[in-house]
């Protein structure tokens, strides 16, 4: 494959930070994957092999146009066409916030893999609440759509994706908070806009 330019990777902090939590030569499995980019970043980075799981068909031949593997399926059915403990990671990229089965995806994450690599958009960021408490939903660069034509119906803050994790038995193992191409350590709920962790079932 081609290799992606370093001016490629900056413009995408979102995949040098994911990248930054999978392990080299690892096998990974790339839930609603869109056009393959995430999955063809991993492959160049961290010399990854895996699949892509997509939905849409334009999408589809993106992958293919770049040398993805995909399989077209609805995440909303689950994974049942994997074999439990099957790949190393399994990614699920600003997509959580949009599933209508929560719960259920993030359980068979678990099961296919030995840890899960979740990201999205942070609700708590102080720019959102802004905006809700001047009266409105919040419209931005990752939550670009507004109240009436949005795909995301569980948006959520750290806490609450942390609460979750406790909840359902997936013990976090990292976590990256970010602004842009940096990383937040001071009050990342109120400053972090998207966020990042790896998983595991707990044990």
């Amino acid at each position: 494959m081609t290799n992606i330019s370093n001016s490629s990777a900056i413009s995408r902090p979102d995949f040098v930070a994911i990248a930054a939590l999978v392990k080299s030569g690892a096998k990974v499995l790339d839930l609603g994957c869109g056009d393959g980019s995430l999955l063809r970043y991993l492959c160049n980075a961290r010399d990854v092999h895996g699949y892509g799981v997509e939905i849409d068909d334009e999408n589809i031949q993106a992958c293919f146009n770049n040398g993805i593997n995909v399989i077209q399926s609805d995440l909303e059915s689950g994974l049942s066409s994997f074999e439990s403990g099957s790949f190393d990671y399994v990614i699920l990229s600003q997509t959580l916030q949009a599933m209508k089965h929560t719960e259920g995806i993030i359980k068979e994450m678990m099961r296919v893999s030995k840890e899960g690599i979740v990201s999205f958009p942070n609700f708590g960021y102080w720019k959102n609440r802004l905006q809700v408490i001047c009266g409105h939903m919040p419209v931005s660069e990752t939550l670009p759509y507004q109240w009436f034509d949005t795909p995301n119906i569980h948006l959520c803050t750290l806490g609450d994706f942390e609460r979750f994790c406790r909840q359902h038995g997936a013990r976090i193992l990292e976590r990256r908070i970010m602004n842009g191409d940096h990383q937040v350590s001071f009050a990342p709920n109120l400053f972090g806009i998207l966020a990042f962790y790896r998983f595991e079932r707990q044990k």
